[in-house]
């Protein structure tokens, strides 16, 4: 049995008009990566050449690069901001793969699977090194204080999320406290340093940082529902993997609590692992699919957008603008 994925309540799917519109500053950003990517050891460029060229969407350099172009932006300091969120991003890809034994990344081996666990994670502690490097030299206290703070959060959050990993019993509120941490806060980020720019200001960046974190939360709340709704094709890891890892995910806590006394132990015994076969993913999805679990997950990352989408309102019409609302839908219609 497959769940219904929702459609996004209005407006496009597709982040192809906000990356044709970023378009040669993509390309600026992403050499800026290679330049930073140059090392006398071997193994550096090689592994980072790895991931740059397999570098997916690149969503938050395209909302770091879209929000520059709502602003009217001029300069070129944007270009390095998007490079050193990119890299904080990718760091903190490399790291999760090891730490959740994943085995895929954007349909593609995970780093860690051909060169090992080991250059993986130095090669993550040497892009953060650059991110951070980058921001000094930019020379803004107010954005390296936007990522740094950002940065601290990721890591807390990746300390809560190993606490509650196969607690059946973790609240929504905690759930929410997690993927605000480690998936929304850099999409904050990304958003926000643009608006310490020339041209912006205190409260723009807010806004800005208030839009990035809505899209966050709602990829976030998206990523968690196609796990078990959608295919390795789409998603570009197994399908399948939050449920063998024993993470307790909002569709999850929602089937639990609505699910009766026999599908609460089935519950109980999948996140300590107990139940990990094709069978038991496959009787998961049945709960998961029986008490809407799946549909109002999506239906709150829907809600989100919408909540993103009208602080874009406060904005000057435009095309950056729409390729921005554009981008907000497809967080939420990538399963479709």
């Amino acid at each position: 049995m497959t769940a219904t994925i929702p459609q996004p309540l209005s407006g496009a799917q597709s982040l192809q008009p906000l990356l044709s519109l970023v378009s040669a500053d993509l390309a600026d950003a992403e050499a800026v990566m290679s330049r930073m990517t140059s090392s006398s050891v071997s193994l550096i460029p090689e592994l980072a050449g790895y991931l740059i060229s397999n570098g997916g969407k690149r969503i938050r350099m395209a909302l770091s690069l879209g929000c520059a172009k709502l602003m009217n932006y001029r300069g070129r300091r944007h270009l390095s901001l998007a490079a050193a969120i990119e890299f904080i991003h990718t760091a903190t890809l490399l790291h999760d793969d090891v730490v959740d034994h994943s085995d895929l990344r954007r349909n593609k081996p995970a780093a860690h699977t051909i060169w090992g666990n080991e250059a993986a994670i130095a090669v993550g502690d040497f892009l953060l090194s650059r991110a951070f490097e980058m921001l000094v030299e930019d020379g803004s206290i107010e954005i390296l204080q936007t990522v740094s703070r950002a940065s601290g959060v990721i890591s807390t959050g990746e300390v809560v999320q190993l606490a509650a990993q196969r607690q059946i019993r973790t609240s929504e509120a905690e759930y929410f406290e997690i993927i605000g941490a480690k998936t929304a806060a850099l999409f904050e980020a990304s958003c926000a340093v643009i608006g310490f720019l020339p041209g912006g200001s205190e409260a723009i960046a807010a806004d800005l940082g208030r839009f990035g974190q809505a899209i966050g939360i709602a990829f976030q709340l998206t990523d968690d529902a196609l796990d078990y709704a959608s295919t390795a094709t789409r998603m570009g890891k197994n399908p399948g993997d939050d449920f063998r890892e024993g993470k307790v995910t909002l569709p999850v806590i929602l089937a639990f609590a609505r699910g009766s006394r026999a599908d609460r132990l089935f519950w109980e015994e999948a996140m300590q692992g107990l139940k990990a076969s094709d069978a038991d993913l496959a009787h998961a999805l049945h709960l998961l699919t029986e008490t809407d679990a799946i549909q109002d997950t999506l239906e709150r990352a829907n809600r989100y957008i919408e909540d993103a989408k009208e602080i874009l309102s406060y904005f000057g019409d435009g095309a950056a603008k729409e390729a921005l609302i554009s981008a907000a839908d497809f967080a939420v219609s990538r399963g479709n």
